[in-house]
């Protein structure tokens, strides 16, 4: 595997390359992760994977110093694993050598809701770097996990809007064998959070078994579920409703229909956050 730390080393890479899969991450690679590069494997050749942790993604007092930086050890798992013929895992002064002024805004109904509401700016730097990293890579195919919903959402639509031609492929959630989808902050979580944390994902369940039991108040699903988290000592963010095509609320028709829907969630367990979604 090939380690390149700038974007003239990454072309010269690929150079003449027809169907390059690209899988941007943060690092701190897990299954999950791994999983994303064996999908990849599968529909384009090469596969380049990228590690960078996007500052413009973060809020002022959110975890971008904290956040867990492993590079040797997401190495050693991208060699054992020989999916990904390049790694690139450019410094920040590499992808931003001047103030990044130009970004890419969500239009308000998908950026500003749900996630968008908690992290405010987030899906615009979400959107921005992966932009950025696209005219970098110049992939064929990318593959996202959809343990990040709204995110899949709002990268499919700006690559449509933009005609870039990039097909963008969903990977399944991955989650550990009680339950809990597994994320690089997992490793935040202290002993006794860890067995508590699969209740998030619990609670989507059970707020899909009442919807298919015949309950119809997506409204009030979702908030006796946060209200039973809350009940457990976690602080609850959100558990919503939607729709999976555009993450609106169901209407009465939708659910008479039944129009596809998506319980997403995202909660606080300690001091760290959780997201999770469950298709219905």
């Amino acid at each position: 595997m090939k380690v390149v730390h700038t974007i003239q080393e990454l072309r010269d890479q690929l150079r003449g390359q027809l169907r390059v899969a690209f899988v941007p991450t943060m690092g701190n690679l897990h299954e999950g992760h791994l999983a994303l590069m064996k999908l990849a494997r599968q529909h384009g050749d090469p596969v380049v994977a990228s590690i960078f942790v996007n500052r413009l993604q973060f809020a002022p007092g959110e975890d971008f110093e904290k956040y867990p930086r492993t590079l040797q050890d997401d190495i050693k798992k991208l060699q054992r694993d020989r999916d990904v013929y390049c790694l690139f895992a450019p410094d920040e002064r590499e992808l931003y050598p001047e103030p990044q002024n130009y970004r890419v805004q969500p239009p308000q109904e998908l950026g500003d809701i749900l996630e968008g509401e908690h992290r405010p700016g987030f899906f615009g730097g979400v959107s921005t770097v992966v932009l950025k990293l696209f005219s970098c890579v110049q992939p064929g195919v990318a593959v996202f996990g959809k343990k990040d919903y709204q995110q899949l959402m709002v990268i499919r639509n700006m690559c449509r809007q933009f005609q870039l031609p990039v097909e963008i492929l969903a990977h399944e959630t991955v989650r550990a064998e009680d339950g809990l989808a597994l994320s690089s902050r997992n490793v935040y979580l202290q002993p006794h959070e860890r067995a508590e944390a699969p209740q998030l994902y619990a609670a989507l369940q059970l707020v899909q078994q009442r919807l298919r039991a015949g309950e119809l108040d997506t409204n009030k699903l979702g908030d006796e579920a946060a209200n039973a988290l809350q009940s457990r000592g976690w602080q609850v963010d959100y558990i919503a409703v939607r729709r999976q095509r555009d993450l609106n609320k169901p209407t009465p028709q939708d659910l008479a229909a039944a129009e596809p829907l998506v319980v997403l969630a995202a909660a606080k367990l300690g001091a760290t956050r959780l997201i999770d979604n469950l298709e219905l």
